[in-house]
């Protein structure tokens, strides 16, 4: 079973590393915009900020597995098929981006406020204050956010591999889970332990070591 293994695991990091990419360049700066347009920023603005908020929390709102089955006609546009690790990928960004966009406005509201006038009152414009102040400010938060979000969609993608996603999730199924070989339902399980144990420790040594606070 190791090359099927190695396999599964090599779709489970392709979607995960695709959902986190596509985290990362949209859902970061949406969360930066729901900051910027709050209550009592710079940017405030209530209709957009009503807007953003919507679309993101009703992504959020939808089960993982019924967006997976819910995307599926856009999933084959983009993917060409509706079933594999790159089809997979499409509902898991999905999914990541509203995630980690909440993620990422939780943390900037943790930069004390002091500091963002402080930038204004120096002339710093609103992309300098983003970039310099906001993601200097919050970047071990925003690493162990990333964590979070990492670890989530680890069991996210697993869920995806039940409909034909691949990786470990399918892979367990198929062999553990209706062929009753528990010893490959152990090696998955045991495969995920270890995956979240790395991310976890890798997440923390980073944030630790950033975080100049």
């Amino acid at each position: 079973m190791l090359p099927e293994m190695w396999e599964a695991l090599g779709q489970t990091l392709v979607m995960l590393g695709i959902g986190l990419t596509a985290a990362i360049l949209i859902g970061g700066p949406v969360g930066v915009m729901l900051f910027l347009v709050g209550d009592g920023q710079s940017l405030q603005n209530r209709p957009a900020a009503m807007v953003l908020g919507w679309l993101v929390n009703t992504v959020r709102s939808f089960p993982f597995i019924i967006l997976l089955v819910a995307l599926v006609p856009f999933t084959r546009i983009i993917a060409g098929t509706s079933i594999g690790p790159l089809a997979a990928a499409v509902p898991l960004s999905f999914a990541a981006i509203p995630y980690f966009a909440r993620l990422v406005e939780q943390n900037l509201r943790e930069v004390p406020r002091g500091v963002i006038e402080a930038a204004h009152a120096m002339g710093a414009s609103e992309f300098q204050i983003i970039l310099r102040v906001l993601l200097v400010e919050a970047r071990s938060g925003l690493v162990l956010a990333l964590t979070v979000l990492s670890i989530s969609f680890l069991s996210y993608s697993a869920v995806a591999g039940v409909v034909g996603g691949g990786g470990i999730g399918d892979l367990a199924i198929r062999y553990g889970y209706y062929r009753f070989e528990t010893d490959i339902m152990v090696a998955t399980v045991a495969i995920l332990i270890l995956m979240v144990q790395v991310i976890q420790f890798t997440g923390n040594r980073i944030a630790k070591r950033i975080d100049k606070r």
